[in-house]
Formats: C-alpha cells, sequence, structure tokens
C-alpha cells in the first residue's frame, strides 16, 4: 500500500451560491426601479404645476331662523 495525499471532501459549503447572488441583484434592481419611479423619474412626474379643477356644487337656500336670545350663566362666572 502506498502513502496517498489528502482527501479532500467539498460538502457544497462555502462556495457557489449563484442562486442567491442572482435573487439578491434582481430585488436591488426592483427595489431601484421602484424608487426612482416614487421620486417621480424616468420623465412620468413632469408637467404643469398650474392644476385648475372646477367643482360645480348645487345651490342650497336655507330658510331664515329665528333665534331667541338665551341668557347663559354657569356657577363661578
Amino acid at each position: 500500500m502506498s502513502d496517498r495525499g489528502p482527501t479532500i471532501v467539498n460538502t457544497g459549503r462555502g462556495g457557489g451560491g449563484g442562486g442567491g447572488w442572482a435573487v439578491a441583484l434582481v430585488l436591488a434592481i426592483v427595489v431601484i426601479i421602484g424608487g426612482v419611479w416614487l421620486l417621480g423619474g424616468f420623465g412620468g412626474g413632469g408637467g404643469a404645476d398650474d392644476v385648475n379643477v372646477t367643482i360645480d356644487t348645487p345651490d342650497v337656500d336655507v330658510p331664515d331662523v329665528d333665534v331667541p336670545d338665551v341668557d347663559v350663566t354657569t356657577d363661578g362666572d
């Protein structure tokens, strides 16, 4: 029997992980695109700053009501 060198067993840990890096890269890109979109990037936020909104409201006739003068006093005043 002859002397052999050390045997190296690769368990898959500590190396590789390409799938995890791909998911992290896709998530980073989505977060960056979402941030730019929310902050008004991509030309979607530009436009006129003077927005004129007209709302037609109904005319309401309120009847005149006579309210008698009432003297209200509290204890201590």
